[in-house]
């Protein structure tokens, strides 16, 4: 398979370290938006993870004029209907424990047997000339009443992998990688992205 290039469609530089390590792992190279001097930060307008990782990809790829890879990822709380789910950074203003601290508040009254949830993530590729991608990947877990860990970003201290016995934030990295949401979508995407590049 040929090597490419890619710039990440995000400021998120967590979200960058996580996915130079994993298409970095298959001899690919990842961009921020920085690296390409360029800005793209479109609306996220969709209803589905889906839609949300293709409107990211197309702009930023149009800015850029290489292939843009995106990752529109969040929580589904089946005790909270599923959300955050596709609003889980916007969930409430402020910072990741803010939005941690919110999500516990609402989940007060869930008892232990009824916390299930799940990660996930889309993932989208799009070429200048027009090809698209797009893979899904999932995790489930339950959500814990307090956090544990130091580790990941936005909700992993509250999210146990229960064959893991561990938090998302507990978790080591490549581990971490190996196991979630956002590893099985590029996964699933490095799948997609062989059989178009050959």
């Amino acid at each position: 398979m040929r090597r490419m290039k890619f710039v990440l469609a995000s400021n998120n530089q967590k979200k960058l370290i996580e996915l130079r390590a994993i298409l970095g792992a298959q001899g690919h190279e990842v961009l921020s938006l920085h690296d390409c001097g360029v800005e793209s930060d479109p609306e996220e307008t969709g209803q589905t993870f889906e839609q949300n990782a293709l409107i990211k990809a197309r702009s930023a790829c149009a800015a850029a004029g290489i292939p843009a890879v995106a990752d529109d990822s969040g929580l589904v709380v089946d005790a909270l209907g599923g959300a955050p789910g596709v609003r889980s950074a916007r969930y409430c203003p402020g910072s990741d424990a803010d939005r941690v601290n919110f999500l516990l508040k609402n989940m007060q009254s869930v008892p232990d047997g009824k916390r299930t949830a799940r990660f996930v993530s889309a993932v989208a590729c799009v070429f200048p000339d027009g090809r698209e991608i797009v893979a899904r990947g999932e995790c489930e877990g339950v959500i814990l009443p307090a956090a544990r860990g130091t580790g990941g970003f936005g909700y992993d201290p509250v999210f146990y992998v229960p064959q893991e016995k561990m938090t998302f934030a507990e978790l080591p990295p490549q581990r971490k990688n190996a196991v979630s949401h956002r590893g099985r979508a590029l996964a699933a995407f490095s799948e997609r992205l062989k059989e178009i590049l050959g």
